[in-house]
């Protein structure tokens, strides 16, 4: 499967982005997807999970109420709200999949099969 990550820049400490991930090669309704993100000289953090349905979701402490992982299967797209973005969340922000049965939710990156190139978000204070 290939997964395309778009949508990072430059945003200021309170900003907002959407990040969006394009998958193709598997039948998307299948995946479960993730995002993940690498800072540099840091190991790579869990960061959000969708259920392959859509139904589920999970994320990590330090974006809960920040963050919106969401998908759309006709579109073969996951996407990540980020709203009141901090400084400390610059980071590489990677894209994930893997086949799943019914509602499963991977949360760490060991779970996942599949991993796209990632897209650079900036979070100037």
């Amino acid at each position: 499967v290939q997964l395309q990550a778009s949508g990072g820049g430059l945003v200021q400490a309170g900003g907002s982005l959407r990040l969006s991930c394009a998958a193709s090669g598997r039948p998307f309704s299948r995946d479960a997807m993730g995002w993940f993100r690498q800072a540099p000289g840091k190991e790579r953090e869990f960061v959000a999970a969708i259920s392959r349905s859509g139904t589920r979701m999970a994320y990590a402490d330090s974006v809960k109420g920040r963050f919106t992982i969401s998908r759309d299967n006709a579109k073969n797209t996951v996407y990540l709200e980020m709203g009141s973005l901090k400084p400390e969340d610059t980071a590489v922000y990677i894209c994930a999949s893997r086949p799943v049965i019914l509602s499963v939710l991977p949360t760490t990156p060991g779970e996942y099969t599949d991993w796209g190139q990632g897209t650079l978000v900036t979070v100037s204070s």
